[in-house]
């Protein structure tokens, strides 16, 4: 009889201290789980401020973070009893084999969610930044989810690209830190004009528009720096060549701006005798040598 109240004794001491182990392991579990959930809420509302994108998007990462602790928690109590160690070590290891198979076959998703992350952490790019990848595609950022970014270009057209794949490429961001722009403008006139008559007339051209902008510091102007450089740069076959750098406020505004001072410039050129060559080509022609 003593025997037996004392093994009922036992037996309800290990329950009890197992009991409490199993609710101290939820009890931490639920505590790591709000405090990197605050974490990662802060983190996530600045940089989708930041990216100018919807937070909510991010959602499934909070529920992700949850599965994990919870199953990190789950596995950590099974470990703990031995009678409940080699029923574990077989369910985690049916769970490992259908986990790797689901792995293997989601790889190309799960690389676009980290890239997803990088960008981000990193912000290369934020939504309304004009970017060219990779001289491949220009335009827009539209949107930027944890599987793609959204690029609409120039011709209203949408541009899906994998994180994976534009991480990976040599990306032109316009606005990044400062979105003026040196638009670079060629011409080429005849040997036979004037090129300082040229020069000035570009120069007259450029900064009347109203999309140009002076630039340059206090320093610059203060040295006598020009407001529109303008450079030969090199002999053509059939010209002298030109090149105007013009600022503008960002890259929309300086397209407009050279297709616009194309025109005034070639219509100035022809009133004042500036020629724009055509090419030319000399073609000589030799006589045979007489057969001796």
């Amino acid at each position: 009889m003593e025997f037996r109240n004392k093994f009922f004794h036992f037996f309800e001491y290990e329950l009890l201290n197992n009991a409490v182990w199993v609710a101290f392991i939820v009890l931490v579990a639920f505590i790591l789980l709000k405090v990197l959930r605050a974490i990662l809420n802060r983190f996530i509302n600045r940089a989708s401020e930041d990216l100018k994108v919807d937070p909510t998007q991010y959602k499934f990462l909070k529920n992700g973070l949850g599965f994990v602790i919870y199953i990190s928690a789950t596995v950590i109590i099974f470990m703990s009893f031995d009678s409940l160690r080699d029923i574990g070590l077989t369910l985690f290891a049916g769970a490992g084999i259908f986990a790797a198979i689901v792995g293997f076959a989601s790889q190309a998703a799960f690389s676009n969610i980290v890239s997803g992350l990088f960008i981000v952490f990193f912000k290369p790019f934020r939504v309304g930044d004009i970017v060219k990848i990779s001289n491949l595609y220009m335009g827009t950022i539209e949107d930027i989810t944890l599987r793609h970014t959204v690029i609409k270009d120039f011709e209203n057209k949408r541009l899906i690209i994998p994180n994976s794949v534009i991480s990976s490429e040599t990306i032109h961001n316009f606005n990044i830190i400062d979105e003026k722009v040196c638009n670079h403008v060629f011409y080429g006139i005849s040997y036979d004009s004037d090129i300082d008559k040229a020069i000035d007339i570009i120069r007259s051209e450029a900064m009347a528009h109203p999309n140009y902008r002076d630039c340059r510091t206090k320093e610059e102007i203060k040295d006598g720096i020009e407001p529109v450089i303008i450079r030969l740069i090199n002999f053509g076959d059939s010209s002298v060549n030109l090149r105007a750098q013009v600022w503008s406020d960002d890259p929309a505004t300086g397209f407009v701006l050279k297709c616009d001072i194309n025109k005034s410039i070639k219509e100035r050129f022809d009133r004042e005798g500036i020629e724009i060559p055509f090419p030319h080509r000399t073609i000589v022609y030799k006589k045979e040598k007489k057969e001796s």
